[in-house]
């Protein structure tokens, strides 16, 4: 396939899953968080909380906020990065006055989808805040506001995107206190920071966890041509064994989680009786895994 059509069908597999995980991000937003008062993180935290004491539309304050952010990260992160953030923040602009048109009441007030459980609402709402905010970053994209400066600061500290934006949060929602002085919804508030953090850094991980494997074979050689082909390489090992000093042969594999069973998959139909080891690698740096970042 031509690699310019490849491309662009790469950017147009990102948009659409930075679009699925923005739809996301905004039904907990709106479907749970705005009826219950809750606040959660960031310009759309914080456009909830002027939304709240003034009544000017908290997708407002979000374009505006991340219209100055865009402007001033487009150097550092590069065009790509920032193509996609900007469209995702008139997408999540135009979506959360859409949804919010879609589910007021005639009174002009949000549906409490879930009655009197404000807590339930939280946690619902803050997992598919954190699973959407996950899905737009696998896919080289920012929602913006704080994710902009998380996403910064990461490109070249070795420090979570999870950490970064839960600081900027936090004071984010302590100024929800200000408006509700209501000690109930500051702490919901806070539930929603950690629930989405922790999502938000258990997504991105699940995805980019990285396993290492040790096959011991006699069919050693077979294994690593079958496994080369997948993309991933391998390194043999010169090994001994203690009891029966014979030397023999070992293969060192590193793949992403995803791509294991596949790995297992080919050792088994050469050598169903190869010896294999796995284990999870808690950070691998280099060509095919993640850069080394800096300290």
């Amino acid at each position: 396939m031509n690699p310019l059509k490849m491309t662009y069908l790469q950017h147009g597999k990102d948009l659409l899953l930075i679009s699925i995980g923005i739809v996301l991000y905004v039904t907990g937003f709106v479907c749970f968080q705005l009826p219950y008062h809750i606040t959660t993180g960031g310009t759309t935290g914080l456009g909830a909380v002027i939304f709240y004491a003034t009544g000017f539309p908290a997708q407002y304050t979000y374009f505006l906020v991340n219209i100055a952010l865009i402007l001033v990260a487009l150097k550092v992160l590069g065009m790509k990065f920032m193509v996609n953030t900007i469209y995702a923040v008139f997408f999540m602009t135009f979506l959360i006055g859409f949804m919010q048109d879609l589910v007021r009441l005639p009174d002009g007030t949000f549906p409490k989808i879930l009655g009197t459980q404000s807590f339930m609402s939280c946690v619902i709402g803050a997992v598919l805040e954190g699973l959407g905010l996950g899905i737009v970053f696998l896919n080289n994209g920012s929602t913006g506001g704080t994710d902009i400066v998380a996403a910064i600061v990461n490109k070249n500290r070795d420090i979570s995107l999870g950490q970064i934006i839960m600081l900027v949060d936090v004071m984010v929602v302590s100024s929800n206190y200000l408006v509700f002085s209501n000690i109930e919804l500051l702490l919901f508030g806070y539930c929603t920071v950690i629930i989405e953090t922790a999502t938000l850094d258990y997504s991105m991980t699940a995805v980019r966890q990285s396993v290492q494997f040790m096959i011991f074979s006699q069919k050693y050689d077979l294994i690593a041509t079958e496994i080369a082909k997948t993309g991933r390489g391998v390194t043999v090992l010169d090994g001994e064994g203690w009891y029966t000093k014979h030397p023999r042969k070992v293969l060192v594999v590193l793949c992403r989680r995803r791509e294991s069973t596949h790995i297992i998959r080919i050792i088994r139909s050469i050598d169903p009786y190869a010896f294999v080891s796995q284990g999870k690698v808690s950070g691998v740096f280099g060509e095919g895994f993640d850069k080394m970042k800096g300290k």
